[in-house]
């Protein structure tokens, strides 16, 4: 278990320490292995393949045909066909060795499907070994066609697929709800064992923030954010942990940030983790900036019941930190990585921020706070200062920052907006890569006068107008000449609904994107 020894915000009790606590197992509740597709003996209960609606299948299945003395065939040929893509059909099957069963899956009119929909057939096919209580899985999918990726792609998103899909957050629930699958194996050819550690690294981290989200926001606090970290650093060697303290950070001049957690019994941290590998340790480190806001009353602008009832997952830009650091760890990139997690409470306290206070931010540049449930920018301009130490190759901050990108781009991009147009092309090829996709927005020099004041240097709110658009620009402000990317996950962190829960995004765009960056250095897998 990874979970804080001391009580670093003095809330939390031994019990919700271990019920909150991040698995080491996050993302790996399965034993993963490759097997070569050639194989014409098999140890294990359920052979997965891909059937597409006339009959066809891959070359690769075809070899499971022939090892069973074409019992595929035969099924295929009494009608035995899933009716769609994505739908299933198991089958027993009297084949070599072990194996009980056949589970069929449909790739639609033919073998090739687009990348999006190889992911719903690998959730389809979890689901459904999951449900027959299968041990052990021999997946084939490898062989079906997935326009322009090959297969270190297709075998990554196996095994991302059924890590993510095996997450169960357990809560204060007395039962663990684990499944009984246990070992899966993927037929594939070549040296795709990076593929295999890339996808449960990258499930892992999108697995631990998402623990971290759907945790209550009585135990996760800043102080217990600030403790996992620490947890990360005894546990890997290339990592550091650094929390300053309210008085620490009024040093440094964070006035901005100090504000938001003001009327808060919890006291405000600032986590700074940062990778190093062995070699490399000096080159200019990418740096990840995090919201964290634990729990966001509006402070003094009180949201109603309705809109606060889901505030727990204002902190889900500081888990995807925390979580892509433990990732980049777990993997040991060959490149630095620092991540910088402002956290506090918005609290509506005797000496919480009031509409029109004014606070001046660690840049020197003074901000009258017109709106105090505008608070996430107020956490992130003084962490983007605080990021300039660093002399950085780039910044990347995520925030569940506006309710006005949810309203824009809807809950399946996230929305992105940048001062460097190479790093908005890299991102956005990172979503395309990993299905976590975003969407670029602009940012205006129009609406930039929405920010004036009498009283300061700046507003922290315009006239509710071009929303997401607006926050970004001030966070611009800050920015200064770091090349710097903001992404406003409000719509994609965390699903909507009766039952919200955390998805873990953008946890996998931005491994991908650190992948990316350490390939095109050190060379390695498209």
């Amino acid at each position: 278990m990874l979970h804080y020894k001391d009580p670093v915000g003095g809330d939390a009790t031994s019990s919700n320490q271990v019920l909150c606590s991040i698995d080491e197992a996050d993302g790996g509740a399965y034993e993963f292995s490759l097997i070569a597709p050639d194989t014409s003996e098999f140890d294990t209960d359920c052979v997965v393949v891909g059937i597409a609606d006339d009959g066809r299948f891959s070359t690769m299945t075809a070899n499971v045909d022939d090892a069973t003395s074409g019992r595929l065939s035969d099924l295929i040929g009494h009608g035995l066909l899933p009716a769609k893509l994505g739908a299933t059909l198991l089958v027993p099957m009297d084949g070599p060795g072990d194996v009980r069963a056949s589970l069929l899956v449909g790739t639609g009119p033919d073998c090739t499907v687009e990348p999006g929909q190889f992911r719903k057939i690998v959730e389809a096919v979890h689901e459904e070994l999951v449900k027959y209580g299968i041990g052990d899985a021999t997946l084939y999918l490898t062989g079906i066609d997935v326009r322009s990726k090959s297969d270190h792609w297709k075998v990554q998103q196996q095994v991302i697929g059924f890590g993510v899909a095996a997450y169960r957050f357990r809560g204060v629930h007395s039962e663990s709800g684990r499944s009984t699958l246990r070992r899966v194996s993927i037929a594939a050819s070549g040296a795709l064992e990076p593929a295999l550690r890339e996808g449960r690294a990258i499930a892992g981290g999108v697995c631990t923030a998402r623990r971290l989200g759907d945790a209550s926001p009585n135990v996760c606090t800043p102080g217990f954010l600030a403790g996992v970290a620490r947890s990360l650093a005894d546990r890997f060697e290339r990592v550091s942990a650094e929390v300053l303290d309210e008085e620490e950070m009024s040093g440094h001049g964070m006035n901005a940030l100090l504000s938001v957690g003001q009327g808060s019994a919890q006291p405000s941290k600032f986590v700074v983790l940062e990778y190093r590998p062995e070699d490399g340790a000096g080159d200019a480190p990418v740096v990840l900036v995090g919201k964290g806001v634990t729990f966001d009353t509006g402070g003094t602008a009180l949201k109603t019941r309705t809109a606060m009832a889901r505030m727990k997952y204002d902190m889900c830009g500081a888990a995807a930190v925390i979580a892509t650091i433990r990732a980049v760890a777990e993997l040991q990139l060959p490149m630095p990585v620092v991540g910088l997690c402002a956290c506090a409470e918005n609290m509506p306290g005797s000496r919480a921020t009031r509409p029109s206070d004014t606070v001046t931010s660690m840049s020197g540049q003074s901000i009258e706070i017109l709106n105090p449930d505008a608070e996430g920018r107020l956490l992130l301009c003084d962490a983007l200062t605080y990021a300039e130490r660093y002399r950085p190759a780039a910044v990347v901050d995520i925030a569940t920052l506006t309710g006005a990108s949810l309203v824009a781009l809807g809950r399946h991009y996230s929305a992105m907006f940048a001062n460097d147009d190479a790093l908005a092309r890299d991102l956005l090829d990172a979503g395309d890569e990993s299905l976590d996709k975003l969407w670029r927005l602009p940012l205006s020099e129009e609406d930039i006068s929405q920010l004036d004041s009498d009283y300061a240097d700046m507003a922290n709110m315009g006239d509710g107008t071009a929303g997401c658009i607006v926050a970004a620009l001030f966070l611009s402000r800050f920015a200064g000449s770091l090349r710097w990317a903001h992404l406003d996950v409000s719509g994609t962190a965390k699903t909507h609904g009766e039952k919200p829960a955390a998805t873990g995004r953008p946890v996998a765009m931005l491994m991908q994107y650190l992948l990316q960056r350490s390939r095109a250095t050190t060379g390695g897998p498209p």
